[in-house]
């Protein structure tokens, strides 16, 4: 099933959150999109400011972490209804 761009998005963030900090490469690999498609998301995360380059890797701002609670939040919503 193809994702959306919510999911991916939720997808990069998560895995971000997991590794705390996390070079572009293996973020690129582990998020299973393109290097381009990859460069589109990551440039609007940064200017959302969802997401800051510091020493070459890529962390969670608190708005970040934000996101990825809502988000749940909103998932959890939607499967308690069977939405």
């Amino acid at each position: 099933m193809k994702r959306n761009k919510l999911e991916i998005i939720k997808d990069i963030l998560r895995i971000v959150q997991e590794y705390r900090e996390v070079k572009i490469t293996p973020l690129i690999r582990k998020s299973n999109i393109s290097s381009k498609s990859f460069y589109e998301y990551y440039k609007e995360l940064e200017e959302k400011h969802l997401v800051v380059k510091s020493a070459g890797k890529i962390k969670l701002t608190k708005k970040g972490f934000d996101y990825l609670e809502k988000y749940n939040k909103i998932v959890s919503f939607i499967e308690e209804f069977n939405l």
